[in-house]
C-alpha cells in the first residue's frame, strides 16, 4: 500500500483533491450548460424562426417570377393550373 493512504484516491495514491476537485468542477460545469441549452430549446419550441417572416406561397413565387419577367405568360398559365 502507498504510504498514509486510507481510502482509495485519498491520500497520495490517485488523483487526490486536485483531480477530484476538478472532476465535480467539470461535472457541475456540464450539468449547468445542458440545463441552459434544454430551457432555451424548449423556451423556442412553437415560435418562428428569427429572420424568416411569413412564408411565400407558390402561386406568390410564381406571380413574383412572372412580373419580373423571368417566365412568359404561356408558362405562368400553365404553372398557375398546375398549381389550382
Amino acid at each position: 500500500m502507498m504510504g498514509g493512504g486510507g481510502m482509495m484516491g485519498w491520500g497520495g495514491g490517485g488523483p487526490g483533491l486536485a483531480g477530484g476537485g476538478l472532476l465535480m468542477l467539470l461535472f457541475w460545469g456540464v450539468l449547468i450548460v445542458a440545463a441552459v441549452v434544454g430551457v432555451r430549446w424548449l423556451w423556442d419550441q412553437g415560435r418562428p424562426a428569427a429572420g424568416r417572416g411569413r412564408e411565400e406561397s407558390s402561386l406568390e413565387i410564381l406571380k413574383r417570377r412572372y412580373a419580373r419577367g423571368e417566365i412568359e405568360r404561356e408558362e405562368f398559365e400553365m404553372k398557375k393550373r398546375d398549381l389550382e
